[in-house]
């Protein structure tokens, strides 16, 4: 079939945050789209999504759903992606899932296209779309890790509402707004008061550990998109009150010294990246300007001063959850199987 033919492509959890995002995501770039079959949850069957100046009624996801489909692109939860993503990965639709259902199975390729789309070579039609924090962090790694190998990262993240879903977006404005009329709020989507607040992220904890579950899949996931499993990895994650954009700090280590001149090099030129470091002006990534733009912003870079080998470099980054961190990726992914 040539790369330009159209495909049928069904978006499973179409009506949610990240499914809404990947039919924008495949109307502006233009994925060749011939039937698109936007399929969720029995409630919200039909239901309309717009795509191409079109109203396209929502069907309810079913086995029987994904014949003659040519990709499926999954936002739904981990155990609607066990339940119909591998019976349609069998039947011949290439499945690209965004939950954590399958991105650790060691057969399953989880991939961030500029960072190791050759995983691409061996999927069996089932790929698995990483954690957003994981999917962000390894756009800014990966140009340094091809100067030096990368030893060590310790991460802090500041994580936006969207990472919770739609619910949770409004949950942080209805709960600002009522803040600021002098209201009283009730949180609940999140465990905390979320306008002018900040909390641990509220995946579950692990108590033997003290990680919580986004920490583990962070750590985790990185190592395999880098393919280096022996990155060692500490990570804190955090939610902010922010809507859609995650910012990250870094501190990574290497093997050998890389300067702060080679990794702006290196940032500057790697795809989907783009460079934000104007010491001058004390201007660097912001949520604000990474909401709604598909590159993932990097700068604030520069030597660790508590590193007395200098192998060592702290930089800053925000991108867009909802696109780079699952939406667009998924759609990239598919483009690169066209």
């Amino acid at each position: 079939m040539p790369s330009s033919s159209p495909r049928t492509v069904a978006v499973v959890g179409a009506t949610g945050a990240v499914g809404a995002e990947m039919i924008k995501c495949l109307e502006s770039r233009a994925f060749p789209v011939s039937k698109l079959v936007p399929l969720a949850s029995p409630r919200s069957a039909g239901t309309n999504v717009r795509f191409k100046g079109q109203d396209v009624r929502v069907e309810a996801v079913s086995a029987d759903a994904f014949k003659g489909v040519d990709f499926a692109l999954f936002a739904a939860s981990s155990g609607v992606s066990k339940e119909f993503a591998p019976a349609a990965a069998r039947a011949g639709v290439v499945v690209i899932d965004n939950s954590s259902a399958f991105r650790m199975e060691p057969n399953i390729p989880l991939v961030v296209p500029e960072v190791n789309g050759d995983a691409l070579k061996r999927h069996e039609n089932l790929i698995a779309n990483p954690n957003c924090t994981a999917a962000l962090m390894v756009m800014a790694l990966k140009p340094l890790h091809d100067i030096a190998p990368v030893v060590r990262v310790i991460a802090s993240t500041y994580q936006a509402a969207s990472g919770a879903g739609a619910a949770a977006m409004r949950e942080l404005e209805d709960s600002t707004r009522a803040y600021l009329d002098g209201k009283a709020y009730e949180p609940k989507v999140l465990p905390h008061p979320y306008a002018f607040n900040l909390f641990s992220h509220n995946a579950a904890m692990n108590p033997d550990t003290g990680y919580n579950g986004e920490e583990e899949k962070v750590m985790a996931e990185v190592r395999k998109l880098m393919n280096a499993p022996d990155i060692r990895i500490g990570i804190t994650c955090v939610r902010v009150p922010v809507l859609r954009a995650h910012a990250e700090a870094l501190t990574v280590e290497f093997s050998k010294p890389i300067s702060v001149q080679q990794a702006r090099d290196a940032l500057s030129k790697f795809p989907g990246v783009r460079l934000v470091d104007d010491r001058a002006k004390n201007y660097f990534p912001m949520p604000i300007e990474a909401s709604g733009g598909e590159d993932v912003l990097v700068g604030r870079i520069r030597e660790d001063l508590s590193d007395p080998g200098g192998k060592s470099l702290c930089l800053f980054l925000s991108g867009d959850q909802l696109l780079k961190g699952a939406a667009q990726n998924a759609v990239q992914i598919a483009e690169a199987l066209l």
